[in-house]
């Protein structure tokens, strides 16, 4: 969802309903000869993934966010996260429903993702308390189904009058909400999904009972809507009902199931994909992925070559075309033109929630046809905005993962805000297992990343241990135990950004080159303690923005490098660092200060200053950039005589005000008489601002020139401000009304309003006033200013 994570202060019931989307939970990739799955693939999975019980995280910076994400699933707790669904089916809570989006509109989804990660965290670890946990959930969502009585389970207000006007064929929709609702089916699906993963993973079986009820309730709720009600309907964001539909039929064989997935395919976004037309500018990134995710996963058990080619054009068209350095997507959460990033780059870039997804999409991808280049995707993902997307020391999540230079990370709080991004975060890290490993269909072992781990292979007698000092030092050794000896072949991927690779095998080197795939193939018959050396050469390299060669992002092997900034934000004239050099190798402009930390130091190339550089998945409170302005000096020089004017009329500009408000602090507010009503203030980019919530005003004095034109400059910070429209009135008259939300880029937009002479002529003072429009706020305003013309 769309919310001004930056400010910090409360949204309108309105603006919540018209904003954004969600993550989606739950995408089974096929596993070799699944018992659990009465439906087999029917085209030829040729990478099977593994369970994630068969692998264990070893130390590592991804086995640390694990261990905090652990820390903090154990503090929520599971009756405030069923409040409302009791209540809602007339049973008494057991605890007080939790804010953020819980209390929003938006009750329930946080139940389904955590359901989710504490059933996969137990199927990577074993440990009894989180199976505790999940069966504990199982147990009291049956209770609520058996007292609503028809199948359905919910939190989210209004739900029974929502389902009975949708059943109707009463449709109403403006894009993010149904018939006044907040995208009711994504809390619908979440639900299904998180009693999926109790089953796959905790093997539960009342899990699996409790969600086909709920998929038959869904079937009754929308049998009557003919195909133009659906896609109606399919306006308001609807998640992964699909694929959790498409795998509800896989595992109990139902085609009922595989039908009604069927009734969730949005045409107007779909059946362009598959005739690989690029619709997707101004769309919102995040709603788009699970569409694609349940075409890939239809795909591998129905053959249906439309759903093929829908999730092969999207994922080219995504990661080649609007992904940045982090392989994020999005800014503001919406896609923009293929290729235009450079002025993309704010405080909202990048919705956790859309990777996540995205590597999901990929698995898919990667089991009917491997290779690579998915890999190296999702490795990318993984390392530069998954891992980075957490705050390591105490588990706490980003939404957005800001790529605005001087920017900075906001991280969620433990029990206030459950955004999307915390949902999908809570199982971001306690599945890093899931990918290291695939199992070809021929018995052969891909290795698709350098992650240390053990794989437990039961059904071939193997375990494979990995020792890894990636991303710090380039190799990674592989012990191979097995009781017998076992003929069959490691895969080992060559990954893009390696200069040099090598394989040993107990200490001989091996000649080989990368096959078809992507992948050095070691076919031999493996003894215990059998040993794998895999060295890849990293080095420094840079990835342009794809519209302009000269904004760079540098690279260290796999991990995208960021300029520590310091604690403090940037000027952002002459106080976030470019690189000025005559060298287009980055290995001129760095020097590595400290391996174990993987962090470097510019060399005679930053401006105003030397930086150091860090990996970014580490920063934390820092400010940061990880994209560059590259200037030759001769472009440097003429780079500084900008900056030159432009503070040169900052000071003439100086010498014709006639005012100057300060909001937020107390004696300029004393002295420019400011009052208000519902207002609210805060502090962000080292500016005092003040806003107002639910209607309300902001009124305050300001000196004027009678004998001259004068011009009123509000300053504000742009960013998402949807519900942000108000009059701004100079003694009563209205000078002008403004709308916040066309102000996208992170920074100060300084707006004139020039005042007609007759309402200043003979006054010494004149008082302003913002008046928001009905369901909007004023503000945030950052200064106001009274210019003398």
């Amino acid at each position: 969802m769309i919310i001004n994570k930056t400010l910090r202060f409360s949204l309108s019931v309105l603006a919540i309903l018209t904003a954004g989307q969600m993550a989606k939970a739950q995408s089974y990739v096929p596993e070799w000869n699944d018992k659990r799955m009465k439906v087999a693939p029917v085209v030829p999975v040729k990478a099977y993934s593994f369970n994630l019980t068969d692998v264990k995280l070893l130390p590592s910076p991804f086995k640390t966010a694990m261990d905090a994400d652990v820390a903090y699933l154990l503090k929520v707790e599971p009756d405030r996260l069923l409040s409302s669904f009791r209540t809602h089916s007339g049973l008494k809570a057991k605890g007080k429903l939790y804010e953020g989006w819980e209390s929003s509109g938006l009750a329930g989804h946080t139940l389904g993702h955590y359901l989710s990660a504490v059933s996969m965290h137990y199927a990577s670890t074993g440990d009894k308390e989180f199976l505790k946990r999940a069966n504990y959930l199982v147990s009291e969502l049956n209770e609520c189904q058996v007292a609503r009585k028809t199948g359905y389970i919910g939190a989210i207000p209004k739900e029974d009058t929502i389902w009975a006007e949708v059943s109707k064929g009463d449709i109403r929709s403006r894009g993010f909400d149904l018939n006044g609702g907040w995208s009711p089916w994504y809390t619908v699906h979440k639900v299904m999904a998180g009693l999926l993963d109790a089953y796959l993973y905790c093997n539960n079986k009342q899990a699996l009972t409790i969600c086909e009820k709920m998929a038959d309730w869904t079937g009754e709720t929308i049998k009557n809507l003919d195909d133009k009600k659906l896609q109606e309907m399919l306006l308001c964001e609807y998640g992964g009902m699909a694929e959790t539909l498409t795998n509800l039929y896989a595992i109990n064989g139902n085609k009922k199931y595989l039908e009604l997935s069927y009734k969730f395919y949005d045409k107007k976004i779909l059946d362009p994909l598959a005739e690989r037309k690029d619709i997707l500018p101004g769309k919102h990134s995040n709603t788009q992925i699970p569409k694609i995710i349940a075409s890939a996963r239809r795909y591998e058990i129905t053959n249906d070559k439309k759903d093929k080619a829908i999730a092969d054009f999207f994922w080219e068209t995504i990661v080649n075309h609007h992904s940045y350095a982090t392989g994020g997507n999005s800014n503001y959460e919406y896609l923009s033109e293929p290729d235009k990033l450079n002025d993309k780059l704010t405080d909202n870039t990048t919705e956790t929630c859309n990777t996540y997804n995205m590597l999901k999409l990929t698995r898919h991808l990667f089991a009917v046809d491997p290779s690579a280049r998915l890999m190296d995707f999702y490795e990318k993902g993984l390392y530069n905005h998954i891992l980075a997307s957490q705050n390591h020391a105490d588990g706490m999540m980003c939404y957005f993962v800001p790529l605005r230079m001087g920017g900075n990370k906001h991280f969620s709080t433990p029990f206030n805000d459950f955004t999307c991004c915390v949902g999908s975060g809570m199982e971001n890290h306690v599945k890093y297992n899931e990918s290291i490993y695939f199992r070809g269909a021929d018995g052969s072992l891909y290795v698709n990343l350098f992650i240390p781990s053990v794989l437990n292979w039961q059904a071939k007698g193997l375990t494979l241990t990995q020792q890894s000092s990636f991303p710090n030092e380039g190799q990674s050794t592989f012990i191979v135990n097995t009781k017998k000896p076992l003929a069959m072949a490691i895969r080992i991927r060559k990954p893009k950004w390696a200069t040099n690779t090598s394989v040993a095998v107990n200490g001989v080197a091996q000649k080989l080159t990368p096959d078809n795939q992507g992948y050095f193939v070691i076919n031999r018959k493996w003894r215990n303690n059998d040993k794998i050396a895999f060295t890849a050469t990293e080095n420094l390299y840079t990835e342009a923005m794809p519209d302009n060669p000269n904004r760079r992002a540098v690279f260290y092997g796999p991990v995208l490098l960021a300029g520590n900034l310091g604690t403090t934000e940037p000027d952002p004239l002459d106080g976030i660092p470019v690189f000025v050099t005559t060298d287009t190798d980055p290995n001129q402009w760095l020097q590595m200060v400290d391996k174990k930390q993987l962090t470097f130091r510019t060399i005679n190339t930053s401006k105003p200053k030397e930086v150091t550089l860090m990996p970014f998945n580490q920063t934390q409170d820092q400010f940061y950039s990880v994209y560059w302005d590259v200037f030759t000096p001769q472009t440097w020089a003429v780079q500084q005589k900008a900056y030159e004017e432009q503070k040169k009329k900052q000071q003439e500009l100086e010498a014709r005000t006639m005012d100057l408000l300060r909001f937020g602090e107390m004696q300029p507010e004393r002295d420019h008489d400011f009052t208000g009503e519902n207002a609210t203030t805060g502090e962000e980019h080292q500016r005092k601002w003040r806003s107002t919530e639910n209607g309300g005003y902001l009124q305050f004095n300001m000196k004027v020139d009678a004998n001259a034109q004068n011009t009123l400059i509000n300053s504000y910070w742009g960013m998402d401000n949807r519900g942000r429209t108000f009059d701004i009135l100079i003694d009563g008259i209205k000078l002008a009304t403004e709308d916040l939300n066309q102000y996208k880029e992170s920074r100060f937009y300084d707006i004139s309003y020039i005042i007609p002479i007759e309402l200043t002529k003979g006054k010494h003072i004149v008082t302003i006033k913002l008046v928001p429009k009905k369901d909007n706020s004023a503000g945030p305003v950052y200064g106001s200013r009274m210019v003398k013309n």
